[in-house]
């Protein structure tokens, strides 16, 4: 049990323990600040419908577009929120991402895409809902409770936790302390590893559309780029030389398959195989705007392309992987599987 003392020139005076009596109130505390439940994301809603009936306090989204249930003890007990919050995932979980695109607006605050934006500082990811979590707040849980809680997210990857939040009271002023069950981060990456499986050994890279980064230069030169800021650009540098990519042309498909020989570099310092200078070959301003500007310079990776289609031959399916990083881990086995026939790949468990 959490205690709390004042230090004067006497000793320790501990604070008197209150009621958690104004959950109203700290439910406007955790909507303003998620960080009170140990989550970096956004509120996307409160006092959220389900289909039955029901209520959630507060549903929020993590920067991977996971949701996250959020809910006040209130007057139910320990046993009776656990039960409640697992109904609400089980209504949760059947959200796509048109639903919660659908969801966010009609809660008034704007679109889903702009609140992201001004939290994360870049694009909604395009796919959103892939796992989800729950949080259960209250001052405290019975020990039946918490070894429930911990059963589910340690033993089976279930995305719960419990926060605590106490209330303190000394010469008339009030103080509240925060903790939680288990480390959010834990759960978070217990429930995002079980929802995604094991990486499948290949990245998934993007220039984003045609008019942005056209293909045939990348496909004729061997390379990747990308610009515009050190969130686009910091991501080709997850890449390795040997890394076998999959490039995706944004609005259109996959269009390329091979492995990079040379790792991130500025444009105005890559060179090509044959010796030539990259912008010079190539100098178009997707390459040479902001050449003074380390952070929104382009930046390039060299690719050595051992499969490549044209624009007009995109490879796709409804449903396929693709989101807004340049560069990242493949961990879709169905995407893999899909482009590893589509391009002739030799697969990696053979």
């Amino acid at each position: 049990m959490t205690r709390l003392f004042r230090i004067d020139q006497t000793g320790l005076v501990e604070s008197r323990r209150k009621a958690l009596d104004f959950e109203d109130k700290i439910e406007k505390w955790v909507a303003s600040d998620l960080s009170l439940v140990g989550v970096d994301g956004v509120v996307i809603g409160r006092q959220v419908e389900t289909d039955h009936g029901k209520r959630i306090d507060i549903l929020a989204m993590d920067e991977d577009g996971n949701l996250i249930i959020i809910e006040l003890k209130r007057d139910r007990s320990p046993r009776d929120i656990v039960a409640q919050v697992l109904d609400y995932a089980s209504w949760v979980c059947r959200l796509t991402t048109n639903d919660v695109h659908k969801l966010t607006l009609a809660k008034g605050d704007g679109s889903l895409a702009e609140i992201y934006r001004r939290k994360f500082g870049k694009s909604l990811p395009e796919t959103l809902n892939a796992t989800h979590q729950m949080i259960v707040v209250a001052s405290e849980v019975d020990d039946a409770t918490k070894r429930i809680i911990e059963y589910l997210s340690e033993q089976h990857s279930v995305g719960i936790n419990a926060s605590f939040f106490n209330v303190f009271e000394q010469d008339g002023k009030e103080w509240l302390t925060t903790d939680a069950l288990l480390e959010q981060e834990e759960v978070t990456d217990r429930a995002t590893r079980k929802a995604r499986g094991p990486w499948t050994g290949y990245y998934y890279v993007t220039g984003g559309t045609e008019e942005m980064r056209p293909w045939k230069d990348m496909r004729d030169h061997g390379f990747i780029t990308a610009s515009g800021g050190k969130w686009y650009t910091d991501g080709l540098a997850r890449l390795s030389e040997s890394d076998e990519v999959f490039y995706y042309q944004v609005n259109n498909g996959y269009l390329g398959y091979g492995v990079v020989k040379t790792e991130r570099q500025p444009a105005d310092e890559f060179y090509l195989s044959d010796g030539r200078r990259l912008t010079d070959v190539v100098p178009k301003p997707y390459l040479t705007d902001f050449a003074n500007d380390p952070d929104k310079q382009a930046y390039a990776v060299g690719v050595e392309w051992k499969k490549t289609f044209d624009r007009t031959n995109a490879k796709t399916f409804q449903g396929i992987f693709a989101n807004q990083n340049t560069a990242c881990k493949l961990y879709s086995q169905e995407t893999v599987d899909f482009l590893i026939e589509a391009f002739g790949v030799k697969s990696k468990s053979e």
